[in-house]
């Protein structure tokens, strides 16, 4: 493998092809975790959604995520960048498949052209009432609302326009058990299949530009609704970004684009 310089991290904007676009995460590769309040300390320096912490292990690699305040088991875009940085520093070639471990699932990465793929679980879904207070929390009524793996709480909108004009309240989101909310809508464009924004307040996150993890829920979701199994997702945040998903078996391929914007020399 080549060698590793544990001194170095990099920012990457992850499901984007365009600087200053996607969802930023910082991203460390390491010959071994340093330890969790390290981590956790220099996610928080960074004060990105996430940073990544990458080191090898008999099988691959072991990946840990941090927000600026939590670790959290699983993080789509932090995945992304990590790849393309393991793939640019050519410690794989583009032929090779990343093997990911991380908290609660294991990964596998392949390159396809410019793109990383990831391979996810597919989380469960399962419909539930929709609270009394969500309209005065979030801004809209939902068509459908469900609970998934991972403590996501899906809302499906009427149009994408519900979606765009939502102003949640985020302190009433935590309070009411709302604080890891995906809102949902189908997409009013042809080349896009269904629009998104994530909402993490009670892991620090207002709102998470680009959520990769999201859409092990909503894969499935939309998958069911439109009668697709390869689709476009657009999350609609600020900075924005575009995923192509696919069903595979009992697992999802999160398929998108990466560009690293800086790297850095630690000082410690």
């Amino acid at each position: 493998m080549k060698m590793i310089d544990n001194k170095t991290i990099y920012q990457v904007d992850a499901f984007t092809d365009k600087a200053f676009k996607g969802n930023p995460a910082g991203v460390m590769i390491l010959d071994k975790l340093p330890s969790v309040d390290w981590m956790q300390n220099m996610a928080a320096e960074m004060n990105l959604s996430e940073t990544a912490f990458v080191a090898p292990n008999s099988n691959g690699f072991d990946i840990r995520y941090f927000t600026p305040t939590v670790e959290i088991p699983l993080c789509g875009h932090a995945t992304l960048a990590s790849a393309h940085i393991i793939y640019q520093l050519g410690i794989k070639t583009p032929e090779e498949k990343i093997h990911f471990r991380a908290l609660k699932d294991n990964l596998t990465i392949t390159k396809d052209g410019d793109a990383v793929v990831m391979t996810f679980p597919q989380y469960s879904l399962s419909k539930i009432e929709t609270p009394t207070n969500f309209r005065a929390d979030v801004g809209f009524e939902p068509v459908a609302i469900y609970k998934s793996d991972d403590n996501w709480v899906v809302a499906i909108a009427n149009t994408q326009e519900d979606i765009e004009h939502c102003k949640p309240n985020f302190d009433a989101l935590i309070a009411n058990g709302l604080g890891h909310l995906i809102i949902t809508s189908e997409g009013k464009t042809s080349n896009v299949d269904f629009v998104v924004r994530c909402f993490v307040p009670e892991a620090g996150i207002n709102e998470d530009p680009v959520t990769g993890s999201a859409h092990c829920a909503l894969t499935p979701l939309w998958a069911s609704r439109l009668g697709k199994t390869e689709m476009v997702s657009h999350q609609i945040s600020k900075r924005g970004g575009v995923l192509k998903v696919a069903l595979a078996d009992y697992n999802v391929k999160i398929k998108g684009n990466a560009v690293t914007i800086f790297q850095a020399q630690l000082k410690i």
